[in-house]
């Protein structure tokens, strides 16, 4: 496979493309986005089995999505086969796949407990207490980055072009590094949609009323819910398509009026 190398401006095109297709089919979107989260919710509630249920299942919900946001952009009708296309031919390599995630989580959370005790946010926090929070935190990231490097992309590699669970682990790690920029301006717009932006508008309007603050802290809340999540779940597609396919735009066209 070979992995297109982009400038850093593409992470913020992903984050435009995807919610441009959010655009298209918002009901589709929402449905699909709170379909996949319910039943990762559920699926670790499982007494027991449940955490250990979920990565083995993550790599399938993943295509899952996928198939949904390519059928979206592409105007499909849904039909049965429409979210499970190439999940049935590429069953053993998602199976192992979802087998590796899980032994990738292990070691994520093995990693995550040598910092010591758990990461605590509370209101009182000290000086002291916060800047050790910001430092496991940093930690935790650098010890998830890899594991989500390789996962990125590797579900729809398998699934889409028949590679193999540990090639396209090592193809989605080395498309993610080649474009640590995109991936970079991506995590940065996002941290400023999804938090800066809302956190200015909620301290201004603490400044003027306590009233304006409870309704824009609702407004804010379902926005993030509403649209900035499908939006995330569209991207995932879209770099995907951005990376590994040959067309070059990477923001959907806008449907035709009808």
């Amino acid at each position: 496979m070979d992995a297109r190398r982009l400038p850093a401006r593409h992470g913020i095109l992903w984050l435009l493309a995807g919610f441009a297709l959010f655009r298209r089919h918002p009901p589709l979107m929402t449905a699909l986005t709170f379909g996949y989260l319910l039943t990762v919710v559920v699926v670790n509630l499982v007494p027991k089995i449940g955490p250990f249920i979920l990565p083995l299942l993550l790599p399938t919900l993943t295509v899952m999505l996928a198939n949904g946001c390519r059928a979206i952009e592409r105007g499909q009708s849904f039909a049965s086969e429409t979210l499970t296309s190439g999940i049935s031919a590429q069953r053993a390599g998602l199976a192992r796949l979802g087998g590796l995630h899980l032994l990738g989580s292990a070691l994520l959370v093995m990693g995550s407990a040598a910092l010591g005790e758990p990461i605590n946010i509370n209101d009182g926090m000290s000086q002291e207490e916060a800047v050790t929070l910001v430092t496991d935190l940093g930690i935790l990231l650098v010890l998830a980055s890899p594991l989500l490097m390789a996962f990125w992309f590797a579900p729809l590699l398998t699934a889409w072009n028949a590679v193999s669970a540990a090639k396209s682990l090592f193809f989605s790690f080395v498309a993610c590094w080649r474009n640590w920029r995109a991936f970079t301006m991506y995590g940065l717009a996002l941290v400023l949609v999804g938090a800066v932006l809302p956190g200015l508008i909620l301290i201004i309007a603490g400044f003027i009323s306590q009233s304006l603050l409870s309704i824009l802290s609702v407004a804010l809340r379902m926005l993030l819910i509403f649209i900035l999540a499908p939006t995330m779940v569209a991207t995932v597609y879209l770099s995907y398509r951005d990376v590994f396919e040959t067309r070059d735009a990477v923001v959907p066209e806008p449907p035709p009026d009808e």
